[in-house]
């Protein structure tokens, strides 16, 4: 690894249905790649079974609250574990999600997009829907909706912001609408003062690159907000995944921090080389 490891805060746990291994799993694989800090943060429940074969149910929460306690606490002294969730943002749910987020002490919150609608755009189940849509009028309602999480202010890091990428399916990226979009979209997560993620996760999927882009990374860059790695990691064997392809990325538009959590209070740790 060229950089000194940074925390990687995305990771699932079989509670969402489609991932693997415990909470002490992805901590041993995080502790065996060098890694000093991880977060969990597995899809959160939602309201009136939305979504409900990809994520935790609310009886499950509490199990995977005291998971991760655990394992925070048996490896206090090898590697620093944070209390995280990715919560879904869809409008409608909002009070919702904000009564779950109350109702515990959370480390961070991931906000991510999903769903357009009632298109679960990342399911390959509904890839066939694309056929319903101009590509840059789904980028532009996905930008949409990404630029809603962080106006709602119930996030501290904006999940994989452009995943509407991920089957490889391309927005006219010379197209004014397109480059308006992404603009509107930083400037709230800007003014929301959330963190963006940057995500190797779309290195494993069919559009073969990080989320974001590298020129909403660069502009990202420019506007000084800040990021924060994550993995997406649905198994153990992906904890730290492409770390150093997103550093390098990050080091070549001048990014010099990355972002760190603990009880929703962000701190800036310096990018370094091992």
């Amino acid at each position: 690894m060229n950089f000194t490891p940074v925390p990687d805060y995305h990771m699932h746990t079989p509670r969402c249905n489609h991932a693997t291994g415990s909470v002490r799993d992805y901590a041993d694989a995080a502790i065996a790649c060098g890694l000093k800090e991880i977060g969990m943060s597995d899809h959160s429940p939602m309201p009136g079974g939305f979504d409900k074969a990809w994520r935790m149910d609310r009886s499950e929460l509490n199990a995977y609250l005291n998971e991760i306690e655990q394992t925070r606490d048996a490896l206090s002294d090898q590697l620093t574990v944070r209390v995280g969730l990715e919560a879904d943002f869809h409008p409608g749910t909002e009070a919702y999600v904000e009564a779950m987020i109350a109702a515990h002490n959370w480390d961070y919150v991931i906000g991510s997009v999903h769903y357009i609608g009632d298109w679960g755009f990342d399911n390959p189940d509904c890839i066939h829907l694309w056929d319903d849509w101009k590509n840059d009028d789904a980028y532009c309602a996905y930008f949409e909706l990404v630029m809603q999480s962080a106006q709602s202010g119930l996030f501290d890091i904006i999940g994989h912001p452009d995943l509407i990428k991920k089957f490889g399916h391309r927005a006219d990226e010379h197209s004014s609408r397109i480059k308006s979009s992404e603009e509107s979209m930083l400037q709230a997560v800007l003014k929301s003062g959330a963190a963006l993620e940057i995500s190797s996760a779309g290195l494993r999927k069919p559009v073969g690159e990080i989320y974001p882009h590298n020129r909403i990374v660069q502009r990202a860059a420019e506007l000084g907000i800040p990021f924060a790695f994550g993995s997406d990691a649905h198994s153990p064997v992906e904890v730290g995944y492409g770390m150093d392809t997103c550093l390098n990325i990050l080091e070549s538009f001048g990014v010099k921090e990355i972002a760190s959590f603990k009880q929703r209070n962000m701190t800036m740790l310096a990018l370094t080389h091992a």
